[in-house]
């Protein structure tokens, strides 16, 4: 097991990685990109951050996306994270398959939901901005007991 503890999370770049989501991520043992990627270039400059671990979304259909996996499984800290890009292609019962986490994006709304002991998280969009959703981050930290989460509204410059 990872003893990753503080996680940027970062979903529907869309290939425009801003430097304030950078800067958000900074200080993170470890990146999880949920999806809709839109190159390479975005995940370079985020493993020049940290360790990262990136899904294949919709839009990701390059080459350079060939060797993005659809899910993934990451041992963080405490947690046992499942990563896809869409909520709704989720084919397990997270809670018997003893995740902890499911981070998953595509919506473009940031979200935080707990069923069955379970912690559902999208960190939103931090791509361009689509109709009149915040552009957002997210940084999941596996130290304190609850885990903290906050999200990080990358155009307003606040947390929440």
């Amino acid at each position: 097991m990872s003893d990753a503890s503080i996680i940027g999370l970062i979903s529907d770049t869309h290939g425009l990685l801003r430097q304030e989501a950078v800067s958000a991520l900074e200080g993170s043992d470890l990146i999880i990109h949920a999806g809709d990627v839109g190159n390479a270039e975005t995940l370079e400059r985020l493993r020049a951050i940290a360790p990262v671990v990136a899904v294949r979304g919709n839009i990701d259909k390059s080459a350079w996306a060939a060797s993005l996996p659809l899910t993934a499984i990451v041992e963080a800290h405490s947690a046992l994270i499942y990563v896809l890009h869409d909520i709704q292609q989720l084919d397990l019962d997270s809670a018997s398959a003893h995740f902890n986490i499911v981070v998953s994006g595509h919506s473009h709304k940031p979200g935080r939901t707990e069923r069955s002991g379970v912690l559902y998280l999208n960190p939103g969009s931090a791509g361009p901005r689509r109709f009149h959703l915040p552009v957002t981050v997210a940084r999941l930290n596996l130290i304190p007991s609850p885990w903290s989460l906050d999200f990080i509204d990358l155009l307003q410059g606040h947390t929440n």
